[in-house]
C-alpha cells in the first residue's frame, strides 16, 4: 500500500519559525484537527510534545480523546462539552451557551465578520451575563480571521472589533480569560504578537499561503507522499493504458502499476492534463481507485514532496490534498 513520510526535521523547523513569530513556545496552539490535517494525529502529537508544545486544537471530542496524553491542554471546537480539567470547548451560539453544564471549561467565540458561527458582537454583554448567572467556567474568548491569507485590510477590520470585544469582556469581570485570534495566515503577517495564544494550523505542516506581497517566512514540507510497485510490463507502440485507454504508448516502453488511488484519497484529476510526480513522472491515462500507471520500474516513487505544488495543479488548496488522503495510509517519521 502506499505511504506517507513525516519529516520530523521539517516540523520542528516550522515550529521554531512559528515560536520566533509569537514570542514563547507557550503561547503555540498546535492544530491537530481532522487527523492533523491528513499527518496523523497521534504521530504530530507526539512530535509536538517532544519539541515542547504544550497545548493542542482539536475538531471533536474523539480527537481530543487521542491527544490528552501528549498535552496539558487541549481545545475542542466541536465536541459535547463535558467537565475535564485538560479539556475546553468553543462555544459558538446562544443556544449551545444556555445548555452547558456548570463545571465545563468555556471558550466563546464570537463572530466579528466572518459570519460562519460565534456569537454576534451585539450579543457579548447578554452571553458574559449567562455566563456570570450559571456560574459557568469562562477560560477564553476567540475569534476567526476570514481573509488574513489575502491581500487587503480585512485582517485588521476584524482585529479592531476583537479589540471591541476584549474591552467588554475585561469590563465583565468574569475572571482571567485568555484571547486568541490568530490562525496560520494572521501568525505569519504578524509583526507585534500581543495576544495570549496562536492557533498554529497550516503553517506547522509547511505551507505558507500568503500572497508574495507579504515578508515570505520559509517553511518546509512535512508530508510526502509514496507508493510501491505492484506489476510492471513492456507495451509495444500503440498499446494503451488503463480505463478508457486514455493514454497511448508511442513506442516501447517499460510501464509499471503502483498502489495508490483516489481510493486512497489521491485526485483523479485529468489524463489530458497529467499530474507530474515529485519525479517527474507522468501519470499515463486515467487514476484508478486503487492504482496509478508510471513510466520507470522503481520499487518506490515519490508521488508529492510539496502539497502546495500538487495542490496548485489540481486547482484547489493545499489543505483540501492533505486532508483527503486515507488515515489507512502508513505514516512513518523520518
Amino acid at each position: 500500500m502506499a505511504f506517507i513520510k513525516i519529516n520530523k526535521e521539517n516540523f520542528f523547523h516550522n515550529l521554531n519559525q512559528i515560536v520566533l513569530k509569537v514570542g514563547s513556545i507557550d503561547k503555540v496552539d498546535v492544530v491537530l484537527k481532522d487527523n492533523a490535517y491528513g499527518h496523523g494525529l497521534e504521530i504530530i502529537a507526539a512530535l509536538s510534545q517532544e519539541f515542547g508544545i504544550k497545548q493542542a486544537v482539536v475538531i471533536s471530542s474523539e480527537e481530543a480523546m487521542q491527544a490528552t496524553p501528549y498535552f496539558d491542554h487541549i481545545l475542542v471546537l466541536n465536541g459535547t462539552p463535558v467537565v475535564d480539567e485538560k479539556l475546553s470547548f468553543a462555544i459558538t451560539d446562544m443556544r449551545a451557551l444556555e445548555a452547558v453544564d456548570s463545571g465545563v471549561q468555556i471558550e466563546l467565540k464570537v463572530d466579528t465578520g466572518m459570519h460562519r458561527n460565534g456569537i454576534a458582537m451585539g450579543d457579548i454583554e447578554k452571553a458574559l451575563k449567562i455566563i456570570k448567572l450559571r456560574n459557568l467556567h469562562l477560560i477564553g474568548v476567540m475569534t476567526h480571521f476570514r481573509s488574513a491569507d489575502m491581500l487587503g485590510s480585512e485582517l485588521y477590520w476584524q482585529q479592531k472589533n476583537f479589540e471591541m470585544v476584549k474591552k467588554k469582556v475585561r469590563e465583565s469581570q468574569c475572571g482571567e480569560v485568555r484571547f486568541h485570534s490568530h490562525n496560520s495566515a494572521a501568525i505569519l503577517r504578524s509583526k507585534h504578537f500581543d495576544e495570549d495564544i496562536a492557533r498554529a494550523g497550516i503553517a506547522i505542516y509547511g505551507c505558507n499561503e500568503l500572497p508574495e506581497a507579504y515578508d515570505m517566512v520559509e517553511l518546509k514540507p512535512v508530508l510526502s507522499l509514496w507508493a510501491h510497485r505492484a506489476s510492471t510490463r513492456v507495451l509495444k507502440e500503440g498499446q494503451r493504458v488503463g480505463y478508457g485507454g486514455d493514454f497511448t504508448a508511442t513506442e516501447q516502453m517499460k510501464v509499471s502499476t503502483y498502489d495508490l488511488g483516489y481510493g486512497d484519497g489521491w485526485r483523479r484529476g485529468e489524463s489530458a492534463h497529467p499530474y507530474l510526480t515529485a519525479e517527474g513522472l507522468p501519470i499515463l491515462g486515467r487514476v484508478s481507485m486503487d492504482f496509478i500507471s508510471l513510466a520507470t520500474d522503481k520499487e518506490e516513487v515519490c508521488i508529492m514532496h510539496d502539497v502546495q505544488e500538487a495542490a496548485r495543479h489540481f486547482g484547489t488548496i493545499s489543505y483540501e490534498m492533505t486532508t483527503m488522503l486515507s488515515p489507512s495510509i502508513q505514516r512513518v517519521v523520518v
